[in-house]
């Protein structure tokens, strides 16, 4: 019997390439499509984008600790990989630093909402102003200002999705989901 043992490095990085090739087997990089409605008239997220280029976007969501900020963004750099961060308000409070370290090796910050709440709950209102709110403290921590929001958890309905396009920001979706994923490749 054999046993490997990977340091974390490895691991992260295994991890990062693992994603990448499942992206590109499982979707194919010939012509993946926007996902913007079903025939049914429900609003739903953009979970692909019509390309010819063959490309893969690789995300993260940042809601929770930054203990691992520059370990991620050294193996990133080290591969020239660039990446799209939606980061969760109260995070941006709490690892301002984090953020300004994602933005200044070239990563992508996006909205994942002020307070990370479960959406599908929530009035158009509170969504919307959820949403800006977050957005404010990216533009203050970097500068820039984007129109793309992940819901937490990956929720949404029609008040989500709807709500969210009258506040200005398309509703991206993962099309992977490597929770699902590990443990069976």
């Amino acid at each position: 019997m054999k046993i490997f043992v990977l340091s974390k490095d490895t691991l992260i990085v295994y991890s990062v390439v693992v994603m990448l090739l499942l992206g590109l087997i499982t979707f194919g990089v010939t012509n993946p499509s926007i996902i913007t409605s079903s025939g049914s008239g429900k609003a739903v997220p953009i979970y692909s984008v019509d390309t010819t280029d063959k490309k893969v976007a690789l995300t993260f969501d940042a809601a929770w600790g930054d203990s691992d900020t520059q370990q991620l963004i050294d193996i990133l750099g080290k591969y020239n990989v660039k990446v799209s961060i939606f980061v969760v308000g109260g995070w941006a409070d709490r690892y301002p630093e984090s953020v300004k370290a994602f933005h200044a090796a070239g990563h992508e910050i996006l909205n994942h909402s002020d307070s990370h709440l479960h959406f599908n709950g929530l009035s158009a209102e509170e969504i919307a102003s959820d949403v800006q709110n977050c957005e404010k403290k990216i533009q203050s921590l970097t500068g820039e200002s984007k129109n793309l929001f992940r819901a937490p958890y990956g929720e949404y309905n029609d008040t989500v999705v709807k709500s969210a396009r009258d506040a200005g920001f398309e509703v991206i979706q993962w099309d992977v989901e490597p929770h699902a994923t590990v443990g069976k490749y």
